[in-house]
């Protein structure tokens, strides 16, 4: 039998390291941010960005680089918006929401949460 292991997350208060199941940190007692969305659509991080929604705007509007406003990437939106009128944004944006797809929830969380 192999040992199990518990997935961790850090206090969004005291940055300690605690269960990811925990609603309170045991080391403040600062209740932490719910992170599941409950639909089964994909993980909603602590900053409440959801995986499925930034891979559907990156593929309908990557062209205008709104995924990348979507996920905190400002700098790389407003560099989609000059360039949307060549269509290369558009093309990188429906792969980067290909990419968003495939990504676990665990991935796009440490990523972008």
């Amino acid at each position: 039998m192999s040992p199990t292991t518990t997935a961790t997350k850090y206090c969004h208060a005291c940055a300690q390291i605690i269960d990811s199941r925990a609603e309170v940190c045991p080391q403040c007692g600062v209740r932490q941010p719910m992170m599941y969305t409950g639909g089964g659509l994909g993980v909603t991080t602590a900053s409440g960005k959801n995986r499925v929604a930034a891979a559907l705007l990156a593929i309908f509007l990557g062209g205008f680089g709104v995924h990348k406003f979507y996920t905190g990437k400002v700098g790389m939106g407003v560099l989609y918006l000059v360039f949307f009128w060549t269509a290369i944004p558009a093309i990188v944006g429906f792969i980067e929401g290909i990419i968003y797809l495939i990504m676990s929830d665990a991935e796009f969380a440490a990523k972008f949460g």
